[in-house]
């Protein structure tokens, strides 16, 4: 197998302790949500539920390609490079029309250290593959959801061409130039060890790195009693012992920019707050601004008097990394965010 197996890590290599780089000047990771769509209907994700359920705080589906490239020059003024530039869901970013003109707009403005895409894979044809290389896209994530079109439509509920699935991977393999490309699964996509070494053997010649990831109860409308065995409840995505969280990290090294232009402090579905509008604020003034700076300061009292949607969220629970750990430096950041919230 050429892949590296990176279950059990978090698959964008070492991290660095947040405890030692916050307060920080610029975010370390951005991400856009391009779209508010899905071709898949995963069971243990929200899209799975009616649309009325969805608790999506937007009438604004898509993002409109003038707002984005507003968004990436606002990004040239940071003193530094952003480390990561992510377009990720709610939703398939693969779904937007002018996903590679995004691509390509921020690999010209050169605002990023790295940009990649987290996409289930169902629409990467040759032609895609062949454009989001030309555009410099520096890494692509593939989430997969099964061995065979039948677990696909176990999971997703939706049919695919498993073939044709595999072998489109296998072209941008071949043909990605130095773009690394990581595929990861869900645990409950798998059906035992013997699948767990076919989905090795099936993809671990087609990609870089490889692993496979533990589901989470992470939305609040989906009901996984009849999705995920108990222990999932007692585990991270990388199989550790969840932890007590006295911090959520988020807020302080990622800014998440939705469609309709809000810019909220992490991926919870549901808002905990709106830090700005990035079509009549700059980045740099909503990262560094009196909202922002106040929010941090709640958190930093905890999580649990952050405000009830904090309180409630299980994502960060699921996806906490130890590296992410800030309750060492609670005072130093209160000082720092106490002197800049006025």
């Amino acid at each position: 197998m050429k892949a590296k197996i990176v279950t059990g890590q978090p698959p964008g290599g070492n991290r660095s302790k947040l405890s030692e780089l916050a307060p920080l000047s610029e975010p370390i990771l951005v991400q856009f949500f391009p779209i508010y769509a899905c071709n898949f209907k995963c069971n243990y994700c929200t899209f799975s539920t009616a649309k009325s359920q969805r608790d999506f705080i937007s009438d604004v589906v898509r993002m409109d390609i003038n707002l984005y490239k507003k968004c990436i020059d606002d990004l040239s003024d940071f003193n530094n490079k952003i480390k990561v530039i992510r377009f990720v869901g709610m939703g398939e970013p693969l779904l937007h029309n002018k996903i590679v003109d995004m691509v390509q707009y921020a690999s010209d403005n050169n605002v990023a250290q790295r940009i990649e895409i987290l996409t289930n894979g169902s629409r990467l044809t040759h032609k895609m593959s062949d454009s989001l290389i030309e555009a410099g896209l520096d890494r692509l994530i593939i989430s997969l959801q099964g061995t065979s079109a039948e677990k696909y439509k176990e999971v997703c509920d939706t049919g695919i061409d498993f073939k044709e699935f595999i072998s489109n991977i296998e072209y941008f393999y071949n043909n990605k130039r130095s773009t690394q490309i990581h595929l990861k699964i869900i645990d409950l996509a798998l059906f035992d060890d013997d699948d767990d070494k076919r989905f090795f053997d099936l993809f671990g010649d087609i990609c870089d790195t490889i692993g496979i990831e533990m589901a989470g109860p992470i939305f609040p409308n989906v009901d996984y009693d009849n999705v995920l065995d108990e222990g999932n409840n007692n585990i991270t995505q990388f199989g550790r012992q969840k932890e007590k969280v006295v911090v959520c990290p988020q807020p302080f090294f990622t800014m998440q920019i939705n469609p309709d232009g809000n810019v909220v402090p992490c991926y919870s579905v549901t808002y905990p707050e709106i830090l700005g509008n990035c079509k009549v604020k700059s980045l740099i003034e909503i990262w560094s601004g009196q909202s922002t700076n106040q929010f941090r300061l709640k958190m930093l009292d905890g999580i649990d008097r952050a405000c009830n949607v904090c309180k409630e969220c299980n994502i960060v629970r699921h996806r906490f990394n130890k590296e992410d750990d800030l309750s060492s430096v609670t005072d130093k950041l209160k000082n720092f965010y106490n002197s800049n919230a006025q």
